[in-house]
């Protein structure tokens, strides 16, 4: 058993099992609640999603943004991402662990590569958002010291009482 080990995406092939593991993230969300379901329709609409996906190498691009691979056993099971909000903040943007590998430190690895990364490439601030519902990955936030605050940019109306948003200063 070889554990978990995170690493940059940086070949096609990396690309496509996050792209995979994207919409893998995309049908979590969807699928978790009926009530969670509208939310996730608003911010993840099929067709946008799919645009994103496309351009998912160019927006999370180094040098100041990075998409990340989670293996366990060689096998992709997780990945996450940072882009530049403006030169002082990164945003943290689909940390997802399919469930065969959660409890497996994968999340948590992760989340803390994300912050490493951005603490390397300058940042001075980390923000994120989660589902209100999503009460495991709101300790994890926590547990790496992330602090709640208000949101930090614009939502559709009705919206950000269902989210939780984080900050943690680099």
């Amino acid at each position: 058993m070889t554990g978990v080990r995170i690493r940059a995406a940086t070949t096609a092939a990396d690309l496509e099992a996050v792209r995979g593991l994207c919409w893998d993230y995309r049908a979590y969300l969807t699928g978790f609640s009926p009530e969670l379901r509208p939310l996730m329709e608003t911010f993840y609409p099929e067709a946008g999603y799919t645009a994103l996906m496309q351009e998912l190498a160019e927006k999370h691009a180094r040098p100041r943004g990075i998409i990340l691979l989670a293996e366990l056993d060689g096998r992709p099971v997780g990945c996450g991402m940072t882009h530049p909000l403006n030169d002082q903040d990164a945003e943290i943007k689909r940390v997802f662990v399919r469930a065969e590998a959660r409890g497996s430190g994968a999340g948590q690895a992760l989340s803390q590569a994300l912050v490493d990364q951005a603490r390397a490439d300058g940042y001075d601030r980390v923000l994120l958002d989660t589902s209100a519902a999503f009460t495991g990955a709101q300790r994890l936030y926590e547990r790496l010291g992330f602090q709640a605050r208000g949101p930090y940019a614009e939502l559709p109306p009705g919206t950000a009482d269902k989210l939780v948003f984080y900050e943690l200063k680099l």
